[in-house]
């Protein structure tokens, strides 16, 4: 078991997933600044992050060694800190 794969990290990369879910969900416009969309690959990245902390924080670990790395919180957690960044961002402004 990796140093990220006990209950904390786990939780953490439930908790901001689901978090940042449920924020664009519920306001769609914390992703626009000043009326201008977010950029198409930009939010692939953050669906990405998303998808990745859901992955990790329900507790599933591929097999694949290659998606178990895409999946996997060193890739989620930076995704998930940008999605937050740019939704509190957008959303103060």
């Amino acid at each position: 078991m990796t140093p990220l794969g006990n209950g904390w990290a786990r939780g953490v990369s439930l908790a901001a997933a689901a978090s940042l879910a449920l924020a664009v969900t519920v306001y769609p416009r914390g992703l626009t600044h000043e009326g201008v969309l977010l950029n198409h690959g930009l939010l692939s990245l953050l669906m990405w992050g998303m998808s990745a902390g859901f992955v990790h924080g329900v507790g599933f670990d591929p097999n694949n060694r290659y998606l178990r790395v895409l999946l996997g919180p060193f890739i989620a957690w930076p995704l998930l800190l940008l999605g937050w960044t740019l939704f509190v961002r957008n959303y103060l402004s």
